[in-house]
Formats: C-alpha cells, structure tokens, sequence
C-alpha cells in the first residue's frame, strides 16, 4: 500500500494534500498539488506529440491517440500529462484537444493536463502577455480551465513578482486551477511561493530536469526545500531523452539533437550496467528503473511516450520500489549535472 508525504498544514496552511510518495507507488496512488489537482505519481511529457524535433508528423496522430487511451487504462492508471504553448508552436497542444474532445464524446472522464507560458524576454507587459497566452493554450485545448498553468523557464526580465501578480490574476479569474514553475532555483522558488502567498495561492509545482544523469536538484537541496514548503516536484527528462531507456550505446547513440543530459554514451556504462542488473532482478525494463528511481526521490516523473508500447513500458515503473541498497548502488554510479545560466537555474 503507498503511502505519500503531506505538508505540515500549521506551517503551511495553503498546501493541503500529499505531494509526493513514499512506499510502493501504484495505479491507485493520487497526490494533490496546489491543494487543487489530483494526479497519478507519474506523468506523461508530450513534447514529442507535436513537434518536429521529435520527428513528429502529421501522420502521426492515430499513434499519439492510441498511446493516450493506453495510459489513462486501468492497468496504467496515468491521468497526468504535461505540455507547452511553444511544443511544436502550439501542435502539442490541438492534439490534446483534439484527445480531450474524444474523451468527452464518448463520455469518459478527462484526465489533468498541465500547459507552460514561455515568457521571453522580450515579454515585458504583464500580466497581459500571460494572460493572452493562456487563453490561446485554452483555445486549442478545448478547456475552459487549465488545471495546471506553469511558467516555463525563468527567463523573463520582469521581476518575480510582477510574474506571480499575473499568475494571480489568471487564478482569481478562474482560468487556472493551479499555478506552477519550471526550472527555477531554491532562491526563485522560494520568491514565486512567497509571491503568491500574498494572494492565498499555494505555488503547485517547479519542474526541473531530474534523472539518474542529473541529481542536481536533489543534491543542491532544492527537491528538499520545494517540499518544505509544499511545492511538488516534476521531473522532466527522466530517461535523459532515451539514454537510459536500455535501447542506445556508444555504437548506437541517440539522435545528436537530445541536448539534456548530452553525455557520451561510452561514459554511461557503469551507470547502465547497475540499472540492467536491478532491472533483471526486478523482471522489469529499465526505463522502470529510471523512473521508479525518481519517484523514490520524491517527485512526479515526466516520461516520454509515442506509442501504445512505450506508454505500457512506463507504467510499469508503478506496482514497486526500488530498495535502499539498490537506491545507494544507483546513486553511486549517477551523474550530478549542473545548473545552467540561461535556462536551468533548478
């Protein structure tokens, strides 16, 4: 039975529920973020559903809406997916609302979807840029709420502040039910969550690249200060863009457009012998043990799927845990990483 951490209510009153799990994580197992959203303990990225670095085409989209009905089966019991305005110039998005609407005419239930503002630089005028993008993502998602509204990279030139006062406005108008961040440090998260706080609103999430090819996060103490103050933690790359999948190696790397975690496959050897091993122990693949191992750290995986196969091979990172001794093994073995100045300040 699984059982999830719950922020203490008397210091943190606005963070009602669990956000993150502890114990076996199952199909059954919910968290809450924001005090708001109830979602499986992984999620599913769908930057590939739409956009053409991933290859995606056209043609592609009975693949994508098979891969979708596999995930939200009871056997996979996935009800989170995440995706962004700038994922394919808003592609990613019509395909969801295109999978949404066929959820809705065959009258099953409309599992949680996540969406990102890319607030460019360039961006100076809030909270009117926020707002126009977030009824453009509404238009194509089809909803006339987002469930989770994230700000996508702490890139933008207006202060903090002025960027949680136009998450605000869009919470208070009920165009969101949430509001989270993404790759923001300790210190930005800690200015968002107080920012917000002002207004009553619990900062829901701050996804960051978390995977056995970069600890950062966790060793850098901000997975431990996001969850003191209630904010879960997404864990986007989890797989490190397939290098931990188990299906390339030095003499078949990955496509050279896989930019995070972009090390050479030769140096990841040691690290992809210990997970072969623990995943033959476990009579499961390794991107189970890629994603099981992120849960036990205490966040919310973001894995990829492209079809019905891939989707199947995720879910079972549910039903498990991941042992202490395999846990210290595996991190023995995995890459820390760093921030980035630009883009990955978390």
């Amino acid at each position: 039975m699984s059982t999830a951490t719950q922020t203490d209510p008397s210091s943190n009153p606005q963070a009602a529920g669990v956000i993150f799990v502890q114990g076996v994580p199952t199909q059954e197992t919910r968290l809450t973020l924001g005090g708001a959203i109830s979602v499986s303990p992984m999620a599913i990225g769908t930057w590939a559903w739409g956009d053409a670095k991933w290859g995606y085409k056209p043609e592609m989209f009975g693949d994508i809406a098979a891969t979708w009905d596999a995930l939200q089966d009871e056997t996979s019991g996935i009800n989170f997916f995440d995706t962004a305005e700038i994922y394919g110039n808003g592609e990613s998005e019509n395909n969801i609302g295109k999978l949404l609407k066929r959820n809705k005419d065959a009258n099953k239930p409309a599992p949680v979807i996540a969406t990102k503002f890319i607030p460019f630089p360039w961006k100076l005028s809030y909270p009117s840029s926020l707002l126009n993008a977030l009824k453009g993502s509404m238009k194509r998602l089809g909803v006339e709420v987002v469930d989770l509204y994230q700000i996508h990279g702490p890139i933008h030139l207006r202060s903090i502040e002025v960027v949680a006062e136009a998450l605000a406005d869009a919470y208070k108008q009920g165009l969101v039910k949430s509001v989270g961040v993404s790759n923001y440090s300790i210190e930005q998260t800690v200015r968002m969550h107080a920012a917000l706080a002002k207004h009553g609103i619990q900062l829901a999430s701050n996804q960051v690249e978390y995977s056995l090819l970069r600890r950062f996060p966790e060793t850098s103490g901000l997975i431990a200060k996001c969850h003191e103050l209630g904010v879960a933690v997404l864990a986007y790359s989890p797989l490190g863009m397939g290098r931990l999948s188990g299906k390339y190696s030095a003499a078949n790397p990955p496509p050279s457009n896989r930019s995070f975690s972009n090390y050479p496959m030769e140096e990841l050897v040691p690290l992809l012998t210990v997970m072969e091993k623990i995943a033959k122990a476990h009579d499961t693949p390794m991107t189970s043990v890629a994603l099981n191992y992120t849960i036990c750290k205490g966040t919310i995986p973001l894995g990829g799927a492209r079809n019905p196969e891939q989707a199947r091979q995720n879910a079972k990172a549910l039903g498990w845990r991941l042992s202490d001794a395999e846990i210290a093994e595996l991190d023995a073995v995995a890459l820390v990483g760093k921030a980035g100045l630009f883009w990955q300040h978390g």
